[in-house]
């Protein structure tokens, strides 16, 4: 497929050592070339690195030192002969390249169009365009282990083994179907149908199961500390981001409004929001924080509960607890190195911690990681990497959990079969093998320009 030659910045907008202009199309090599003052890049090897310089070729004024990477289709990560000018990395300089190139003929890409280009030409699938736009959104090594799975086609093989396997038991009906005097529809459903289709149904929640831990790993868990004034939420979250984000004080309601960060526990990315001490108040500005602390509880993943080791538990701390109880949740009992007050309560699965001498962090991180689900996380199983993709593979098990139901109840085969074709168009879409034009682009409009 023949498009016309884009062009754009593919490093970050900025000042920097170097910048990376990519461009891409047939004409790529003939637009670059009318800039490049040194050797003909129409004669150099494909894959190769040439220096020179690039010049206005409308005053023939130098704009820049150059080294020219050259890449002929259909080796190219678009299939399609793509040239990378290696500049300097200047505001202006770069501007002016992509103006003489504009000028040449090139057009300026839309944002993800290369990668784009790379999965209608063949040269990835869609998984995989996505783990792209995965990898570079990585904020963890685990994040970043789940797109490269994606990448190196690690997801692709996972849908396309359930398709396979898919096939065969659709070509069981067909053969059927071409063949009936195989009539007995009983015997063909109970003995053939239904434990195959039984068993791509356990296979298919497995992955699912599964993905949900790799899904967390990649956008990870959003955290809100809760707790009377007063407790160390503040410093508990200092403790955890390892900075005083939060200011700390001894005097109660320091904290009137969300304080958030984020950090990486052991490969978990965890979104915390430190909230205003929980208390009955006449005061309309601490009214209005603690307001928003009850949302942060509501809308969080996991809620962190902190309670006072010196002090007893009272309405306040109880009604917490009761408001969590059906939330992810941990209780941190905090100032360990203080007295216990006696009337404190003392429970196994209770977190005592001390923010100030960081006695039982590792606990709380160890519980932070269980109660997030993502203990059993191994880097050697293939994970779904984004909703979108889970979602379709549940279509598939939707429409593959009909075609068992119509089996069960000995359905003729050819109602079971449009089930299972809905199940395999849905593991295809996940593919991107049947998408339409609307869906495409809206997914690669999320990448960056350049990419």
């Amino acid at each position: 497929m023949v498009y016309d030659t884009i062009c754009a910045i593919s490093t970050a907008y900025g000042e920097a050592g170097i910048a990376v202009i990519r461009v891409s199309g047939d004409q790529s090599i003939r637009y670059v070339n009318r800039l490049f003052s040194g050797e003909n890049l129409a004669k150099v090897s494909s894959h190769t690195l040439t220096h020179g310089w690039i010049k206005d070729y409308r005053n023939n004024d130098l704009v820049d030192e150059v080294l020219v990477s050259v890449m002929r289709a259909p080796h190219s990560f678009t299939s399609e002969d793509v040239v990378e000018i290696n500049c300097h990395g200047g505001i202006y300089i770069t501007q002016y390249i992509i103006e003489l190139l504009l000028e040449t003929g090139a057009r300026l890409a839309e944002p993800g169009e290369f990668t784009k280009r790379a999965y209608l030409n063949g040269k990835i699938n869609l998984t995989q365009a996505e783990s792209i736009m995965d990898m570079i959104e990585a904020k963890s090594k685990n994040a970043l282990v789940v797109a490269t799975q994606g990448l190196s086609g690690g997801v692709a093989q996972l849908i396309s083994t359930i398709k396979h396997r898919l096939i065969d038991i659709i070509g069981v009906i067909e053969v059927n179907i071409d063949y009936p005097e195989y009539d007995d529809v009983v015997e063909l459903t109970d003995d053939v149908l239904t434990p195959k289709i039984f068993q791509l149904l356990k296979q298919i929640d497995d992955i699912i199961e599964k993905s949900q831990t790799g899904l967390i790993m990649k956008q990870g868990v959003k955290t809100a500390i809760v707790g009377r004034p007063n407790v160390g939420k503040s410093s508990l979250l200092n403790l955890l981001l390892a900075e005083d984000k939060a200011i700390v004080t001894s005097v109660a309601g320091t904290t009137r409004d969300l304080v958030e960060g984020t950090l990486n526990v052991r490969g978990l990315l965890l979104h915390l929001v430190d909230t205003a001490g929980i208390h009955s108040t006449v005061d309309e500005v601490e009214q209005i924080g603690i307001g928003r602390s009850y949302n942060a509880m509501d809308e969080a993943d996991l809620v962190i509960v902190v309670l006072d080791y010196g002090a007893k538990m009272d309405q306040t701390d109880q009604k917490l607890l009761d408001r969590v109880r059906s939330k992810t949740h941990i209780v941190v009992v905090n100032k360990v190195d203080t007295p216990r007050n006696t009337k404190m309560i003392h429970r196994p699965d209770f977190i005592y911690l001390s923010t100030l001498t960081k006695a039982g962090l590792e606990k709380l991180q160890d519980e932070i990681i269980e109660k997030a689900g993502v203990a059993s996380f191994h880097k050697d199983i293939t994970y779904l990497s984004n909703t979108r993709q889970i979602s379709k593979l549940k279509e598939a098990r939707f429409a593959l959990k009909e075609a068992l139901v119509s089996a069960q109840a000995s359905m003729p085969v050819d109602i079971i079969s449009i089930d299972l074709q809905a199940s395999y168009t849905a593991l295809n879409e996940i593919l991107g093998v049947e998408q339409t034009e609307s869906v495409i682009d809206a997914l690669f409009a999320r990448f960056c320009l350049g990419k």
